[in-house]
């Protein structure tokens, strides 16, 4: 078959691999659509792990179930691509995306199961969701971004006429103003050092007002038109800057939820944080009802994805799409990959 695999850093190359066969049951399927991630850019730019073939947002049909009884060739599924024990008190509470084992095989993640830059792929049996005929496999393949942002919102607690920061306008933080304003916030901003992308996010019609993210005069100027700072802050871009600006841009005794990751340090002032008595929660991934929440959400068309996506490319243009989405010169938001 044919794949997308690392090669350097910055380097993906077009190559042939293998068709996966079912493991443990495993269901094989086609893909059909998949998703470029923040997270793959970060091992695009790394180039580690060499030869991964990544892709874990994902849709597909059916070639072979596995041991899914319920499933038949030609089914369209999508799947969580975590891999969790099942047994550690995480995955019992409901929680598997903090089980230490959820990364350790995850699809696309990982060497071990090669993800869905390719024309076949596999997911754990377990995990594979059945879709319905009322979301196509471009929306399917949003599910799995749209369940990381619902989760933030979940953890924030977002109410019916909370004022909302969101800092960064990539999927993950459109979603979350999606989500936001679902559960009725009354204002949304958002922080974008990128002016196509900020003034794009407006016109998606869920966040207010965007302001420029490095304009020292923002930070002031928000926590004044909030009247002491915003009640809950989604930090969505994982690096040092940007959280010291959820900290501040935060009221006293509001909450600042980190959903962008940082592979390195990253340095805050604290004492706001302490001062304030500021609230602070990570946020990694979803549960597995979120995910199942968010295919019903786009499946009933609570929620429009198909507006985020800007392009939809063939395995032989993924690597101009990472330059382009990592260019800070582009508005795309979301590139789906149709292998």
């Amino acid at each position: 078959m044919k794949c997308v695999r690392i090669k350097n850093s910055k380097e993906l190359e077009v190559a042939q691999e293998n068709e996966p066969v079912s493991k443990n049951g495993s269901v094989v399927f086609k893909v059909e659509a998949c998703g470029i991630c923040g997270s793959d850019i970060h091992y695009w730019e790394s180039g580690e792990p060499n030869e991964l073939i990544m892709g874990h947002e994902f849709a597909g049909t059916v070639i072979d179930p596995g041991s899914r009884t319920d499933l038949k060739v030609g089914d369209k599924i999508t799947g969580l691509p975590i891999s969790p024990c099942g047994v550690c008190q995480a995955c019992k509470s409901g929680n598997p995306q903090y089980c230490k084992l959820t990364w350790s095989k995850a699809v696309g993640l990982s060497l071990i199961n090669s993800g869905a830059y390719a024309e076949v792929s596999s997911c754990r049996a377990d995990m594979v969701k059945k879709l319905p005929d009322t979301i196509t496999f471009d929306e399917a393949a949003m599910v799995e971004p749209s369940s990381v942002s619902l989760h933030a919102v979940n953890l924030a607690n977002v109410k019916n006429g909370d004022n909302v920061l969101i800092i960064g306008g990539g999927i993950i933080g459109l979603m979350c103003a999606e989500f936001a304003k679902l559960n009725g916030a009354k204002y949304i901003a958002m922080l974008e050092t990128n002016e196509m992308r900020g003034k794009k996010a407006v016109n998606y019609g869920c966040v207010n007002e965007y302001y420029n993210a490095i304009d020292e005069k923002t930070i002031p100027t928000l926590v004044e038109k909030t009247v002491g700072g915003f009640d809950v802050v989604l930090e969505c871009c994982g690096n040092s800057p940007a959280v010291s600006e959820a900290i501040m841009a935060v009221r006293p005794g509001g909450t600042v939820v980190l959903v962008g990751v940082s592979l390195g340090p990253v340095t805050v002032p604290l004492v706001m944080a302490v001062m304030g008595e500021v609230k602070m929660q990570g946020a990694i991934a979803y549960t597995v009802k979120e995910f199942e929440d968010c295919i019903d959400m786009i499946a009933t068309k609570k929620i429009n994805v198909d507006k985020y996506i800007d392009d939809r490319v063939s395995l032989e243009d993924v690597q101009k799409s990472f330059e382009r989405l990592t260019s800070g010169k582009d508005e795309a938001v979301k590139i789906i990959i149709k292998p």
